[in-house]
């Protein structure tokens, strides 16, 4: 039971409605309310609601604020500005949470225009029950405040800040652009799309999907799930990919810390799994999971959809799944690969699948775990590449790839990632194939 507080609230006239709503349901949870306005649905100016209920708060009278205008964006602008007060937008549970504990946010900005009265008081109920309350959450939101004093980044967050860079823009020379489309870098597109771009065009340049890459290695994520890999195991796995330089390593959660330690310092990626390999967990678990990996220095998530749940059409479920695990690997720099289980799917399952996928910004579609009645297929891949790569994201391949044969015909299906085993056996063979061609 969230204790009672004291609730400043303030709205525009877009969110003089939605103001009235929660002023009663913040007065029936046994909150003190003071309503800042406005008081009707006449056209006035946000930013003086949004500073008086910021006032309230930073001055000490309320113990937090809400404020309320079509989208939440202006309003929080404009409450950011008043010493003491860190206001945030939140549109889902997940973000009304982390806002609090994350960053200590004291003042709940949102849009009328986004959020319907249900879920607006909802995430009111989740703000207020949330406390920011871990030290290292505490001591980054202390840097709020710092003035004139340089942040003491540890080399972890340099390391994040760097790889974050890198995702954004792709690798850069001095002297020659990379010819680098927005479909060739998803996080890129995505950067774009949160910009304000309502359409990205895609120009093929000559290696493509379809194309074998002149290093194979560097596409293929070389993998160990078995339930009882050793640590040998994990480490011989990690020494081999640094030898043969593969994309990343892809191992359980219990052995992204090891791996992670292993590859520091290298162009090889740490890669773990969540909900796997049933899919089944709830989307709060799933967040956890992810969070929990991304800490333990795991640059890429390859979760499983709730395939249960896709088949029984319940398709909301599907999509906040997968978005509680891309919205972790947002916040934590990573990149996240939805498995869709294809041996278990329909084709049209496969296309809404993938949509949903496209529709959460992840940054991959994936075919299978491995664990399932079967693995990846030329036209599986096909299929969802037709799908998701006009929205600049990627298909990664995976489940009995074990022959240089197998590896060519998925990435002419449009492959750009591999998940194997077998790798090393397959980059020999690759490399004796195009010797002897």
């Amino acid at each position: 039971m969230t204790r009672s507080k004291r609730i400043a609230i303030g709205a525009d006239h877009g969110g003089f409605d939605l103001k009235s709503v929660l002023v009663a349901h913040l007065r029936k949870g046994g909150h003190q309310v003071e309503d800042f306005g406005t008081s009707s649905r006449e056209a006035v100016d946000y930013p003086v609601f949004a500073r008086a209920v910021a006032e309230s708060v930073s001055q000490g009278r309320a113990d937090a604020g809400i404020i309320i205008d079509g989208a939440g964006i202006g309003s929080c602008m404009a409450a950011n500005k008043v010493p003491g007060v860190r206001a945030a937008v939140a549109n889902s549970l997940l973000t009304a949470r982390h806002s609090r504990e994350h960053n200590d946010a004291n003042v709940l900005a949102l849009g009328a225009g986004q959020v319907g009265t249900g879920l607006a008081e909802q995430l009111v109920d989740t703000w207020l029950a949330t406390e920011c309350t871990e030290s290292r959450h505490l001591n980054r939101v202390a840097m709020f405040s710092q003035k004139d004093a340089d942040l003491d980044l540890s080399e972890q967050d340099l390391e994040r800040v760097v790889n974050r860079l890198h995702q954004i823009i792709g690798p850069m020379t001095a002297t020659e652009h990379n010819g680098e489309a927005v479909g060739d870098n998803p996080d890129a597109a995505r950067e774009f799309v949160k910009l304000g771009a309502t359409g990205l065009t895609c120009i093929a340049p000559a290696e493509r999907p379809g194309n074998i890459p002149g290093d194979l290695a560097r596409y293929i994520d070389h993998t160990i799930l078995k339930p009882n890999a050793t640590e040998e195991q994990v480490r011989n796995l990690c020494e081999e990919a640094l030898e043969f330089n593969f994309r990343s390593v892809c191992v359980n959660p219990t052995w992204v810390s090891l791996a992670a330690s292993l590859l520091r310092g290298s162009e090889v990626l740490t890669c773990t799994v969540v909900g796997f390999p049933l899919g089944a967990n709830e989307p709060e678990i799933k967040a956890m999971e992810t969070r929990r990996a991304i800490r333990n220095g795991a640059r890429e998530i390859d979760m499983v959809i709730n395939v249960g749940a896709l088949k029984s059409g319940n398709y909301e479920l599907v999509l906040r799944d997968i978005k509680s695990v891309v919205e972790e690997c947002v916040d934590g720099g990573a990149k996240c690969k939805v498995i869709l289980e294809t041996a278990l799917l329909t084709d049209e399952e496969k296309r809404l699948a993938s949509e949903f996928a496209k529709k959460a910004r992840a940054n991959f579609v994936k075919t299978s775990t491995g664990f399932s009645t079967g693995g990846a297929t030329a036209a599986d891949v096909a299929l969802m590449a037709s799908v998701v790569r006009g929205a600049g994201m990627e298909v990664k391949a995976s489940g009995g790839i074990g022959s240089y044969e197998d590896a060519l015909a998925m990435i002419e299906a449009g492959a750009t990632r591999l998940g194997a085993s077998a790798s090393i056996g397959i980059v020999r063979e690759a490399k004796l194939t195009t010797i002897s061609a």
